[in-house]
């Protein structure tokens, strides 16, 4: 049984589905407005929410992120009363299930339903037999990537994993390959910005006894060793146009001859690529081929910069403490608050690898302490962290002295509207001073009323 929530302002369509949702033997739930619908998912988990957009305290497509981001985001389906392309484009942006124009048939309904529920069900089941092994987070950004994990697992397409540097895209895709049909097989890494033009095609596709100066004996390439498992370009976006037209042949084709032989060979390997770079922006600047892009752009997974998933950094750090404990056989370490704030504060622009990194360097200079502290900490670390503090802090006190400025300054509103005619008037005089029929079509005033306001505030023509 299933737990829906229904978000809307009209009691028809509220009746009409709770009825539905009681026929399929599903829990239902129903709100008005924005808010209690909100305050509703704050309280309780549901599987399915039924989402209108028009609704009397604020718009639905605008709180997608707000439902997204519970612990256990529900399925969003939208039903709203006008067809709106630009609407459609947001919401499914926002990730929803469907977006459905009123009145639709309850048929269509039902339907809809039910395969957002089934969907639900295999990706929960999928989700609870992966093999995280050293994924560590529970941010909604996380969540987000266990699903895709749970899908690129489930296919043998080629798969782009993209980040910023330091992210984890390794990991990722060894955990790809060992939840995927080729788990009991080679995962194959293949560092692309480290292969030179000249040895590119010995190392991907091996060379024969004497086929160049230093060819000593037959070598097997890293294509052929991938063989029925996973071939993991690293840094794909570093690998040269002349070797991508080579390797795009053997993508398609699942064949390639090695340097100095005469007979093809084949590889049935499944291909992961990985990426810092920007690949669609180097395809534009003729730096990385179109067809290349699209073969291996199948299934895209983003994986977010640590200053997206603020709430996993201690999380991360715990992980890390206690794994250190584990390989020196010693007691697990405290982490001070003081030097969890710290961790907190930090921008990580080097994500992931640079905080443990950091953590590792801490627990050293921790030695038989049996809590890790602030002071432990990088002093490049403490010094960022303390600069944005004080930078931080004079912006708040400058915002606050400015508001103090501005509610010490505040004339009467008589005042403000005299000082503001005045101004008006001196530049009226500045601009038009010497024309009085212009300055009257300008005003908007009578010769009279004009110089009735000159006079007032001291002002000549």
């Amino acid at each position: 049984m299933a737990r829906i929530l229904i978000i809307d302002d009209d009691p028809q369509v509220c009746e009409t589905l709770e009825s539905l949702v009681a026929r399929l033997g599903h829990e239902c739930f129903a709100a008005h407005t924005l808010r209690d619908g909100l305050r509703l998912l704050d309280g309780a988990e549901f599987d399915l929410v039924f989402l209108d957009v028009r609704l009397p305290d604020g718009n639905g497509l605008e709180a997608l992120g707000q439902i997204r981001n519970q612990p256990s985001p529900p399925d969003v389906i939208v039903l709203t009363g006008q067809g709106d392309p630009e609407g459609a484009e947001l919401a499914i942006q926002g990730g929803v299930w469907d977006y459905l124009v009123k009145p639709s048939p309850i048929k269509q309904i039902k339907e809809t339903l039910n395969r957002a529920l089934t969907h639900r069900q295999e990706k929960m089941a999928r989700d609870l037999s992966l093999d995280l092994t050293d994924v560590v987070g529970e941010s909604n950004a996380m969540r987000q990537c266990y699903e895709s994990i749970a899908q690129a697992s489930g296919s043998d397409s080629t798969v782009l994993v993209t980040g910023e540097t330091g992210t984890g895209k390794e990991l990722l895709a060894r955990t790809i390959h060992r939840n995927s049909s080729r788990a009991d097989r080679a995962f194959v890494v293949v560092d692309c910005a480290a292969l030179t033009e000249s040895l590119l095609e010995s190392i991907l596709f091996g060379h024969t006894k004497g086929s160049f100066t230093g060819a000593a004996r037959d070598r097997v390439g890293l294509v052929k060793l991938a063989d029925q498992g996973t071939l993991f370009l690293d840094e794909i976006g570093e690998l040269p146009l002349s070797a991508q037209k080579t390797f795009l042949r053997v993508l398609q084709e699942r064949r390639f001859r090695p340097v100095g032989a005469s007979q093809e060979m084949e590889s049935d390997f499944r291909l992961i690529s990985a990426t810092n770079r920007d690949l669609a922006a180097m395809v534009r600047e003729g730096e990385f081929r179109q067809d290349l892009f699209y073969r291996i752009n199948t299934i895209h997974l983003v994986l977010p910069p640590l200053r997206e998933r603020e709430e996993d950094i201690l999380t991360l750090a715990r992980h890390h403490i206690d794994k250190l404990c584990r390989q020196r056989n010693i007691p697990l370490k405290e982490m001070d608050p003081e030097f969890m704030d710290m961790l907190r504060r930090y921008e990580w622009p080097g994500n992931v690898r640079e905080l443990f990194n950091t953590i590792e360097q801490a627990f050293v200079l921790s030695g038989a302490e049996k809590t890790v502290y602030a002071q432990h900490l990088p002093q490049t670390v403490r010094i960022r962290v303390a600069k944005s503090m004080l930078i931080r802090g004079r912006e708040e006190t400058s915002a606050e002295n400015g508001q103090e400025r501005e509610k010490e300054a505040l004339p009467t509103l008589k005042d403000f509207k005299s000082s503001m005619e005045k101004e008006y008037l001196q530049r009226l005089l500045r601009t038009h001073g010497k024309d009085i029929p212009k300055m009257l079509s300008v005003s908007g005033l009578s010769r009279s009323h004009l110089y009735a306001m000159l006079k007032k505030h001291g002002l000549e023509a």
